[in-house]
């Protein structure tokens, strides 16, 4: 009897320990990046990444400076920023404390708001 009590707690205490966007989400997300025209150099916080069309995983609890450069065309730069996913705040405080903390620590509970960042260039 005393074992099933002892595993049982360790089965409550390990699901506890864990929390909704921990198990089902990560903050790493695909994001596409394109232009019109095509093959425009890609720098992300200042550093290149490739040209256009482009495919990133980038991590939604950061912010990125996304710039587009094609020469003949005026520089563009446009912000990418990962919000907080309030159905995972939700679930995880039905879950209590701990899932909380380890959302938060992980920031798997971030998402962007766009899976994809498309930009039209102007000429100069």
């Amino acid at each position: 009897m005393k074992k099933i009590i002892c595993f049982s707690l360790l089965a409550l205490l390990l699901i506890g320990a864990t929390s909704c966007a921990t198990l089902f989400s990560s903050s790493n997300k695909s994001i596409a990046i394109r232009s019109t025209p095509e093959n425009a150099e890609i720098y992300i916080n200042g550093e290149r990444m490739g040209s256009t069309p482009l495919q990133l995983e980038l991590d939604a609890s950061k912010t990125y400076s996304i710039e587009y450069r094609k020469e003949g065309y005026k520089p563009i730069t446009k912000h990418l920023k990962g919000k907080v996913g309030v159905k995972w705040v939700i679930l995880d405080v039905l879950g209590g404390m701990i899932p909380i903390v380890v959302d938060a620590v992980t920031g798997d509970w971030y998402q962007f708001d766009t899976d994809a960042v498309n930009t039209l260039l102007d000429e100069v």
